[in-house]
């Protein structure tokens, strides 16, 4: 019997993340892995992982310095996974605004990252996530499984609208704290969590491995 060889993810390391984190969460999920910020080989790689912690504008100032927002347009446009983590989510969407100032994010979706509606920021421990039906990312997965979460922002909204019947609609998760807030998307070869899968236990090592399988 053949043996399927592992697919190959590269954690994109622009400055921002815990890239060793993730590389030993996708190791124990199946994947090969790399850390690297070398365009050809995160061009080249099954999936493209990137994370994100701090600010907003400091992680698009290191994504833009390492050729990150090429390197995830290029794959997007030719169908190749992606998938971000915290901020490396929030960046996907149009815009966001921390302390009063707007910052341009990378615009594969509409809307804007703002401060999270409710009296206790950061939003910091484990919590639920309502799964959008049919979702692929969260397969297998309960629907009391709790994840982790660090953050102070969030998208509050889903703008994007699909009007051509021939193009599966976005899959879009949600959590609360506070208000909803957007905890996680399945959009063709782009998905993307608000939460910390690879701080997330039994339940984060089967989200990552669902994304694995897709690749």
């Amino acid at each position: 019997m053949e043996l399927t060889a592992a697919k190959k993810v590269v954690v994109f390391d622009y400055g921002f993340g815990n890239v060793r984190s993730a590389e030993r969460a996708l190791a124990r999920a199946g994947a090969e892995v790399e850390i690297t910020g070398d365009y050809d080989r995160a061009m080249n790689a099954d999936g493209l992982l990137v994370p994100g912690v701090g600010a907003f504008a400091a992680c698009m100032q290191g994504l833009r310095d390492a050729r990150g927002d090429w390197i995830v347009g290029r794959r997007l446009s030719g169908g190749r996974p992606v998938m971000g983590i915290c901020v490396g989510m929030q960046i996907l969407f149009a815009h966001g605004i921390e302390h009063g100032v707007e910052t341009e994010g990378l615009d594969e979706w509409p809307g804007t990252v703002g401060p999270l509606k409710a009296d206790v920021v950061p939003h910091m421990g484990w919590n639920t996530v309502e799964a959008a039906d049919g979702s692929r990312l969260f397969a297998g997965l309960d629907a009391d499984a709790r994840y982790y979460f660090v953050h102070s922002y969030a998208a509050h909204d889903w703008e994007l609208e699909v009007g051509n019947p021939h193009i599966a609609a976005p899959k879009v998760s949600w959590a609360t704290h506070g208000a909803p807030f957007v905890a996680a998307v399945e959009n063709g070869p782009l998905w993307a969590t608000q939460f910390h899968p690879e701080k997330s236990g039994d339940a984060g090592a089967q989200l990552l491995s669902n994304w694995i399988e897709t690749l």
